[in-house]
């Protein structure tokens, strides 16, 4: 993906190098012709000094022009999007960057992204080219960062107030191989029970949204999906059963109770449990530029929300 950036710096050494050579010979040339007046020097000194400035600032516009390029790369700018891998850390410092600037935190996660530079300056001097050179795509892109970010409040399983030994655990098994159904990829994060005893943990809305999707599918058994104000869809899966009889366009308050955590899933057949064990499966899906929708890892999103979770009375 940075090809470009270090093929520009290897070029732009290979300029100073030549620079330099072309420096060597003209004096050895006036050397050699005895000819070192004043004059002579200055307009010769004067034409390589303009011809170095030249060639500086061309390698310079490359090299903003490359940066710019490496979020416009359409395989790697998706793939990017779709990982999602932002620190905790991270995001804190990037809503603090907007609170004296211009851009937003979606602006400053899409750079952060594109080059891997979390610091203010570093990121204003991207975004400030981005917007500049690629305005149109620029938005988009902010556009489905908030899709992902804007509307998150609540871990999607509350802590115990009665016994803090029932636990959660999550990993990062982004694309990991799943085989039912056939070979693919794992697009989600599942979150796994200390206590493996189906409805047993309250599974509660990460977001205000509406319910678009809630019944039985082959692979993600009970489920539940809700689209946020922002645009992103949460989905989740494996229940055990929901809290109330939901119906598609019933609106959700971020902390509300859905369901309870199963293992259901992984049969044709409705109610079909047992195939592994109980989990709560959370996708995250955006649309892109075009109308399509696309899986993102919510492996970071979780980690942002361990520390804001609520807390349920069950034992």
């Amino acid at each position: 993906m940075f090809k470009i950036a270090g093929n520009l710096k290897f070029l732009k050494g290979r300029i100073n190098g030549c620079c330099f050579c072309i420096y060597i010979l003209l004096m050895m040339k006036l050397c050699n012709k005895g000819i070192f007046m004043k004059k002579q020097l200055w307009i010769c000194l004067s034409a390589l000094a303009a011809m170095v400035c030249f060639i500086v600032s061309l390698t310079g516009n490359l090299q903003q022009a490359a940066k710019v390029a490496r979020i416009l790369e359409g395989n790697d700018t998706k793939e990017l999007l779709r990982q999602q891998e932002i620190p905790a850390e991270h995001l804190e410092s990037f809503c603090s960057y907007e609170q004296d600037s211009g851009y937003s935190r979606y602006d400053y996660l899409l750079g952060y992204l594109a080059t891997g530079d979390s610091g203010q300056r570093e990121l204003e001097d991207y975004l400030d080219l981005l917007y500049e050179y690629q305005a149109p795509k620029a938005r988009e892109l902010a556009k489905a960062e908030q899709a992902i970010w804007e509307d998150i409040a609540y871990f999607p399983i509350p802590l115990s107030g009665k016994d803090s030994t029932l636990e959660t655990s999550f990993e990062n098994s982004w694309m990991f191989d799943r085989s039912f159904g056939g070979n693919r990829g794992h697009e989600g994060t599942d979150i796994m029970a200390s206590f493996n005893q189906r409805g047993h943990y309250p599974v509660v809305s990460i977001t205000d949204g509406v319910v678009e999707k809630v019944g039985w599918l082959k692979l993600g058994g009970y489920r539940i999906g809700i689209r946020a104000p922002s645009g992103g869809y949460f989905y989740y899966a494996h229940l055990y059963d929901y809290a109330e009889e939901f119906e598609e366009g019933d609106e959700v308050k971020a902390g509300e109770l859905l369901g309870f955590m199963g293992d259901s899933g992984y049969g044709e057949e409705e109610g079909t449990v047992g195939k592994f064990a109980v989990h709560l499966h959370l996708g995250i899906y955006i649309e892109d530029g075009k109308g399509e929708e696309v899986s993102v890892n919510p492996y970071w999103v979780l980690k942002w929300l361990e520390g804001r979770r609520l807390k349920y009375q069950y034992s």
